[in-house]
């Protein structure tokens, strides 16, 4: 993992790669919610699926970063965790 983040930092020095993954953060983040969300409820993809009724294949695309959930599909998974979603708009550090 270390050569992954060594290379990661040496391409960050690019500002045109930089800008591309500053973009990418905010999927980053609902992707990185979802599976900590998952695995704090101790549930396997398989018993997500099970009481959300989405495909595990789905959830799967989803935590792989393959697919774009909805806001309804968010709703679906925080609910069948127990859970709901908070959405927030917050100021441009960059404005």
């Amino acid at each position: 993992m270390s050569d992954f983040r060594e290379y990661l930092q040496e391409q960050l020095k690019d500002p045109e790669f930089m800008a591309e993954w500053e973009a990418l953060q905010p999927e980053f983040a609902v992707v990185r919610a979802m599976i900590e969300a998952r695995k704090k409820n101790g549930l396997t993809q398989k018993q997500l699926a099970e009481r959300t009724g989405i495909a595990q294949a789905d959830i799967s695309k989803l935590e792989n970063g393959n697919a774009n959930p909805s806001l309804r599909t968010l709703q679906r998974l925080a609910a069948g965790m127990g859970m709901k979603i908070k959405v927030e708009f917050i100021p441009d550090r960059m404005q």
